[in-house]
């Protein structure tokens, strides 16, 4: 059986890797480290797929690269690195994000809660479950589905213009384009929470006339088709991006 490293010898592996001075040894010892939150990783995610019925996606271990350029990005620690292993789960909404963010939270002892959507990280927003087990740190993304559709159009950006535009570089046009629609996203996920409670509390206290009530249920169907119009908008600029993959032309003037 392989011995666990020491915190101390972990971020002194971390360190190496973030000046680029990584021996094959180095390598063994990261790969080593990413292999131990296997076991911490499955527990986490067989107990959400038993006990809540959900199915997330995920990955045991973050790719060698992703934690090099992590390191080099940010002032941190390669102990201090949160999502070594984690995994995603997409909702509905906002109401739909609230009630998995509890249910994580009573499944699990120690959770941190990491709330993207009050913080937007460049534009980025989603609610991150931090379980801790083992020793090891789990993260569980918890997005709406226009927050995940967002976070694709970012990645597809990234992964074709320029990997900086995911962490708040590259070109500024791109970055205000993501940022606009951030905030589209986000404030007609509040006007759908804020309008069902309206509705739900009217409803209930039965003071609408039927026209009223009709009106009502009116609005909020409206404001779910909104909702959809706003999805397919993302999802065909994720396509227009992907199609502009590979062209000769500067693709951050097309966009």
């Amino acid at each position: 059986m392989t011995k666990e490293m020491s915190k101390t010898q972990i971020d002194r592996l971390g360190d190496r890797l973030r000046k680029g001075n990584v021996s094959d040894d180095d390598l063994r010892l990261l790969d080593q480290y990413r292999l131990s939150f296997s076991e911490a990783y499955e527990t986490v995610v067989g107990n959400i797929r038993k006990e809540l019925s959900l199915e997330p996606t995920g990955r045991p271990a973050k790719s060698t690269t992703s934690i090099s350029d992590k390191l080099r990005r940010e002032s941190i620690r390669l102990t201090q690195i949160q999502d070594i292993a984690g995994g995603r789960l997409i909702v509905p909404d906002i109401s739909s994000q609230e009630s998995v963010v509890q249910s994580l939270e009573n499944l699990f002892e120690n959770t941190t809660i990491v709330d993207r959507r009050k913080q937007p990280s460049h534009g980025y927003r989603a609610v991150h479950v931090i379980v801790s087990y083992l020793g090891k740190a789990i993260e569980i993304q918890v997005r709406t589905l226009l927050q995940h559709q967002w976070a694709e159009l970012s990645e597809k950006f990234s992964d074709i213009v320029n990997p900086a535009i995911k962490y708040g570089g590259g070109n500024e046009s791109i970055q205000t384009t993501l940022k606009e629609l951030s905030s589209v996203v986000a404030t007609q996920e509040w006007l759908e929470v804020n309008s069902a409670s309206i509705a739900t509390l009217l409803l209930s206290q039965d003071v609408l006339t039927e026209n009223k009530k009709q009106e009502m249920i009116n609005i909020q169907q409206e404001i779910s088709n909104l909702s959809q119009e706003i999805f397919e908008h993302l999802r065909s600029n994720i396509e227009v991006v992907e199609e502009l993959k590979g062209e000769n032309d500067d693709i951050s003037d097309r966009v």
